[in-house]
């Protein structure tokens, strides 16, 4: 039991699109209030360029749209604020931003507020390829360590170090003014705790492991060798950029008096450590060694974990990391995923709407899509798609790739077509599973959470068929918000461990799809389809970056060990 009955926690997740506050019960696990705020000028699209895939955030979004959701759950019931005694944070990552030496980010100066290197490069920003390519390429070279080990293999342009580097080629205003980077769900519990120093923002585990290249099998991040061979432009940074990081479950700290007064708290709230959503959220839809837990939304991201003494020596190729307690204390976390989910069915119908004369609900055009695509068999007229539509994250980080849609003749139906896309985005998920029980990590149970396992018994069930397996959904439509308030209550001592605080409040699950036999047996026939379309489009892809030059550039580099 907790150390007090009638005590709350606040977890916020910060989305894509929105951050969502959740008020839980810290003995039960309840949630008792939800708020959610959208990111006002994320909404109108400042910042972003899509044919760029540039893809930007003003954390003044993320700061007001977080005031007032946390406000919004206590609607000036003070006494019941003053129950609260954590707040937890999740993010969206690798975001990572730029900080000046207060660690206050740069665009809260009028200098830099409208500059776009000066904001979180948002997860699914991929202007910085030729640079992942080139963190690739050295440590795949000759006397070099390889740093991409514990990262499967292959660092992506998602991530943190990327990033800084494309920031800096192009921007040299940014490098000169930026005293540190921080990943988003580091930064929010410096802001409210009132870090007053870039040196002391407290660096969680999960973002520093499976983004930044630390692991303890490297004593913390690549020596400052490492970063003077990929571009000295790296060496205007102090080294190490951080120390150890540490698990969630640890306080980042109390809320400031600013940040107390702000929100309606109190300065004795503890602030836990943040992490990425899909690592919360798995803990919050409750899971276990070896289960697969599916966050699915806009993209996906898929988290695993397993006793350390289990794992081994075993490294997983081509997913995005492997990391000790990156998911709950104790065990090592896997972290793998798709670039692109949910947007893959936003993109479509957004297409059918061009041109409407009139606003179109696209949640509508979804719904008939779905019911239609239902009452057809698998594979529907022959249509088959590749779901590339932003890359490919996992297996094998490839942000070159582009999606497809093959067999289409004139029978083809917007319902068809839509479901050749839905079949897609499941074969994306059953690669995933392959390439971990390939590499010796068994999967043993699927799980699902977020808003389209709920909303969608379609892309269910065919994710189901593609696996082969059962796929329990979870019950919480806030499960990462709910992880984050989980590590809220062991943070801030309600519990001896995290590990008794997800038992007490962990969702249920809602229900259960079970694989149909015949449609399982047709989908391993169309997989192999997926499978050489995946092919062709690696071989197209490779031949045009060749085409047009766009392949690594080295300079020369020192030699390491």
């Amino acid at each position: 039991m907790p150390s007090a009955v009638d005590s709350y926690v606040v977890g916020l997740d910060f989305g894509t699109d929105s951050v969502r506050a959740v008020l839980m019960r810290v003995d039960t696990g309840e949630e008792v209030r939800t708020s959610v705020e959208a990111y006002e000028r994320w909404a109108r699209g400042e910042w972003c360029e899509p044919t760029r895939q540039q893809f930007r955030q003003h954390p003044l979004d993320h700061a007001e749209a977080m005031t007032r959701a946390v406000r919004a759950l206590f609607k000036g019931d003070r006494r019941l604020a003053e129950k609260v005694v954590g707040i937890g944070v999740d993010t969206t990552g690798s975001s990572p931003l730029p900080v000046d030496a207060a660690g206050q980010p740069l665009a809260f100066s009028p200098e830099f507020a409208n500059d776009p290197d000066a904001l979180c490069i948002l997860w699914k920003d991929h202007t910085s390829v030729a640079e992942a390519e080139e963190i690739n390429a050295l440590c795949h070279s000759p006397n070099m360590r390889d740093y991409t080990r514990y990262v499967g293999g292959i660092y992506s342009s998602e991530w943190f170090w990327a990033k800084i580097l494309h920031t800096y080629r192009r921007n040299p205003r940014v490098q000169a003014a930026a005293a540190s980077w921080v990943e988003f769900c580091d930064w929010i519990p410096a802001l409210l705790t009132g870090v007053s120093r870039a040196e002391d923002i407290v660096r969680g585990v999960c973002a520093a492991g499976h983004k930044a290249l630390w692991n303890p099998d490297f004593g913390g991040l690549p020596p400052k060798e490492f970063f003077a061979a990929l571009d000295e432009r790296l060496l205007s940074l102090p080294h190490p950029l951080f120390g150890d990081p540490v698990t969630t479950d640890h306080p980042a700290g109390h809320l400031s008096a600013e940040w107390a007064e702000r929100l309606g708290l109190s300065e004795r709230v503890a602030v836990a450590v943040g992490a990425f959503d899909c690592h919360m959220g798995a803990v919050g839809g409750g899971i276990t060694p070896y289960t697969f837990a599916r966050v699915v939304g806009t993209s996906t991201c898929d988290i695993l974990m397993a006793p350390p003494a289990e794992v081994g020596d075993t490294v997983v190729q081509g997913i995005c990391g492997q990391v000790p307690g990156s998911v709950l204390p104790g065990y090592v976390g896997f972290e793998a995923g798709q670039s692109s989910f949910g947007d893959v069915f936003a993109w479509f119908a957004h297409l059918l709407s061009y041109g409407a004369t009139s606003d179109v609900d696209r949640g509508e055009i979804l719904k008939r899509l779905e019911a239609e695509a239902s009452a057809l068999q698998p594979g529907a007229y022959g249509e088959r798609a590749l779901d590339w539509l932003n890359g490919r994250r996992t297996p094998d980080a490839d942000q070159r790739l582009r999606a497809m849609i093959a067999g289409l003749h004139l029978g083809s139906t917007a319902p068809s077509i839509y479901r050749a896309l839905v079949e897609a985005t499941a074969f994306g998920g059953r690669a995933i599973v392959d390439r971990f029980e390939a590499e010796g990590i068994p999967v043993k149970r699927v799980m699902a959470l977020g808003g389209i396992p709920q909303k969608s018994p379609l892309v269910m069930q065919i994710s189901a068929d593609v696996l082969n397996r059962p796929i329990a959904v979870v019950e919480s439509s806030e499960c990462c918000a709910r992880g984050a308030g989980i590590f809220a209550a062991a943070a801030a001592g309600e519990y001896r461990t995290v590990h008794e605080a997800q038992a007490a409040m962990q969702s249920k699950i809602l229900k259960e799809y079970q694989p149909n036999p015949e449609a399982a047996a047709a989908y391993e026939a169309i997989y192999r389809d997926y499978v050489a379309m995946g092919a062709f489009e690696k071989e197209r892809a490779s031949a045009h970056a060749k085409a047009v030059g766009d392949v690594p550039k080295r300079t020369a580099r020192p030699e390491m060990v």
